[in-house]
């Protein structure tokens, strides 16, 4: 027989049942190109998942860590992961970023949505237990990164008094996680988050053309996009665009978004890929085939930018799990090009994880906000002549306001979810009770849509 179509076990772990959300055993093999989750419940029969798939070796995509001791645990180890999250004593990362729903209602119905939000009859958060869980996080993780979701966090009016409360209490960089919408058709909303000391925009960006936005969305929502850029442009805050990467819907439009981030550089400042997951509202449960993992998404970024930007580009997560995640560095020159600050070639030897999750939310900070606009795309100042500058300050101005970053996150889900990464997760969701648990368990439900966290 073919060695190559033969199974091979590389790991052994521990996932749920995707009905019962029962603990049980794992093996991750691999197929040729493929990996695959395998596990079996006693009750409800054997499930199979797909990981990884693509040119990108699995067990070659690595970054090896040593484990971060939690210093403040809020809650103790009894029944074992993942039923103590909040975080326990077992959990072997800090957070790198503590997200905070500040509202659970919005103004859209996605078909895909963490939190099944769309005018759910739930009160928003008051400003006091907002300022309970700020002082918690603090607590527990230090001055880390601060993203507020929802539901759609601008519906909010007093969003900038939550912006400014977060920066009293001593938090350098918030960001919000918004459809964009209100940004696009307020922007005197726009200028008071600005003054109120927003760091970044995430912004739902799926695509390039209302087709795909009516699909996933709902409702044609680009140009309410682009006014949003261009409210963010004129008071110089700094985005992200997020698409959420769905099969034969917009996986074959990651070049386009992509041309479109770059056509935006400096307000834009990379373009965070997530392939759909399967919790919380889903329009159907996951045809194992037609999932998007890292491995697809880098191939088919590298074959629809026709080589200008490789796979070799990106590295594995220095905070996460390296199976959570990618990222690529890229500094965009006069010319148009893209120069890669990375490699993955070698990149990765032995770091210890609270080294991780302190590069990477000063990363995130330094390179997702912006301070000042260069001179150059300035129209108020188009005509003032600048010092000259030697080729150093050239370097320095480029990599001060060109940076750019393309990288992509793959939360799991019921069906895939390996309690290994889980305890590595550096991304947070805040608890009114004082709790910070792993995004993925937080929003994770069971093919019924049962949760362990979300609602409890």
């Amino acid at each position: 027989m073919n060695k190559k179509n033969m199974k091979r076990i590389i790991s052994r772990t521990q996932s749920l049942c995707p009905v019962c959300l029962k603990k049980i055993n794992a093996i991750i093999w691999i197929k040729n190109n493929e990996t695959y989750m395998e596990k079996s419940c006693q009750e409800h029969g054997r499930f199979k998942s797909l990981l990884w798939r693509g040119s990108v070796p699995i067990n070659k995509w690595v970054r090896n860590k040593i484990p971060a001791t939690i210093k403040n645990p809020n809650t103790s180890v009894d029944k074992g992961c993942p039923y103590d999250c909040g975080l326990c004593a077992d959990h072997r990362q800090n957070t790198c970023t503590a997200l905070i729903e500040i509202t659970q209602r919005c103004n859209l119905s996605c078909s895909f949505c963490f939190a099944d939000a769309h005018g759910k009859v739930v009160d928003d958060l008051s400003l006091a237990t907002i300022q309970a869980m700020y002082q918690s996080i603090m607590e527990t993780s230090g001055n880390c990164n601060i993203q507020l979701s929802g539901g759609e966090p601008t519906l909010r009016d007093d969003l900038p008094a939550v912006i400014k409360l977060g920066h009293d209490i001593g938090f350098s960089f918030i960001q919000i996680n918004t459809n964009g919408i209100r940004l696009g058709e307020d922007e005197a909303f726009v200028k008071q988050l600005k003054e109120a000391g927003l760091n970044s925009v995430f912004l739902q960006f799926d695509g390039t053309n209302d087709g795909i936005f009516e699909k996933l969305r709902g409702k044609p929502l680009l140009a309410t996009k682009i006014k949003a850029l261009e409210n963010c442009q004129k008071y110089q805050i700094g985005v992200v665009l997020v698409p959420t990467l769905v099969a034969d819907v917009n996986d074959d439009d990651l070049g386009n978004i992509i041309d479109f981030a770059v056509s935006w550089i400096p307000t834009v400042k990379g373009v965070h890929m997530q392939p759909a997951s399967y919790f919380g509202r889903i329009p159907n449960l996951p045809v194992e085939e037609k999932r998007l993992t890292l491995g697809d998404v880098m191939d088919k970024i590298e074959k629809q930018n026709r080589k200008k930007i490789k796979t070799s580009n990106f590295t594995p997560p220095g905070c996460e799990n390296a199976r959570c995640s990618f990222h690529g560095n890229y500094i965009y020159q006069q010319n148009g090009e893209l120069i890669p600050l990375n490699n993955s070639s070698g990149c990765c030897g032995t770091e210890k994880a609270e080294e991780g999750a302190r590069k990477t939310k000063a990363h995130v900070s330094r390179k997702w906000s912006v301070n000042q606009m260069p001179m150059e795309i300035n129209p108020a100042v188009e005509k003032i002549e600048e010092k000259s500058k030697d080729a150093w300050d050239e370097i320095l101005d480029r990599i001060n306001h060109y940076s750019f970053s393309l990288s992509a996150m793959a939360f799991q889900d019921v069906w895939n979810l390996d309690l290994d990464r889980v305890k590595d997760c550096c991304i947070h969701v805040a608890t009114p009770k004082g709790e910070l648990i792993p995004f993925c368990m937080y929003n994770l439900t069971n093919q019924d849509g049962q949760s362990l966290y979300r609602n409890q």
